[in-house]
């Protein structure tokens, strides 16, 4: 690319781009009233980002074969987009059992554990996920607890 513009005097290149800034803000002038009105009216924030994003733990400990594996297909099946089932608003919190001695004393036996927060702040646990689940299966799991 920087062969293309060296290639450009740069008279004309100032005169392309002032062109085009020109046409940008005439587009930009011909917005409907209504259009530029909503997009002041939500913060200037599509829908999309008002809405809150979703989360989910993994509660883990170092040295937990299982966790790592079911921490590597969850970063996986998060990072997947499109499809019926993509977790693209979710994210992804993990949490070592070892650094608070609830959690350790509630999960000790029962790591990996996944559990979903509820608007309310209140975690929901979530079935037990097989080490065995495909990344598209785990997707579809997690996008129908999200669901209901």
């Amino acid at each position: 690319m920087a062969a293309l513009v060296s290639s450009v005097p740069p008279a004309a290149l100032a005169v392309r781009l002032a062109s085009r800034r020109a046409s940008v803000t005439a587009r930009s002038v011909l917005l409907p009233r209504a259009a530029i009105a909503a997009f002041s009216a939500s913060g200037g924030e599509s829908e999309g980002r008002r809405r809150r994003r979703q989360q989910l733990v993994l509660y883990s400990k170092p040295g937990c074969c299982l966790c790592d594996g079911l921490k590597e297909k969850l970063n996986v099946a998060l990072s997947l987009a499109g499809g019926t089932h993509s977790l693209l608003s979710v994210d992804l919190q993990v949490r070592d059992i070892t650094t608070n001695p609830d959690w350790e004393r509630l999960y000790q036996y029962e790591i990996p554990v996944l559990a979903k927060i509820l608007p309310d702040g209140t975690e929901e646990t979530l079935p037990r996920l097989s080490p065995r689940l495909s990344v598209e299966l785990i997707q579809k799991k997690i996008a129908a607890a999200f669901e209901s």
